[in-house]
């Protein structure tokens, strides 16, 4: 299995190569794009449709431990964001598997 892990200058490379815009205007969409998302994210709840849902979800404070020292510490509460894709990518990757 393969590990993809994207960074912004690959997706405004990617971009350039689809589209033919420069290199740092991909980045300025890339990088608007993003915030677009996290502002929208931050109102608790975005739907993409035929991409799928994003929540912001509430986590409470746990004590976690070091798997090495087995020593325990305390994982105060915080906000986390959560993704549902939709059914139609989730069908897409069922019949890459």
């Amino acid at each position: 299995m393969h590990n993809y892990n994207l960074k912004k200058k690959d997706l405004a490379k990617n971009l350039r190569s689809e589209t033919g815009f420069s290199l740092n205007f991909s980045k300025k969409i890339i990088d608007d794009l993003s915030f677009i998302l996290s502002e929208c994210i931050k109102t608790g709840y975005l739907s993409l449709k035929n991409v799928g849902t994003f929540k912001v979800i509430h986590k409470k404070k746990r004590i976690g431990r070091n798997p090495k020292t087995k020593e325990e510490f305390l994982i105060s509460s915080r906000k986390s964001v959560s993704f549902t894709a939709s059914k139609k990518i989730s069908e897409k990757v069922g019949k890459l598997i």
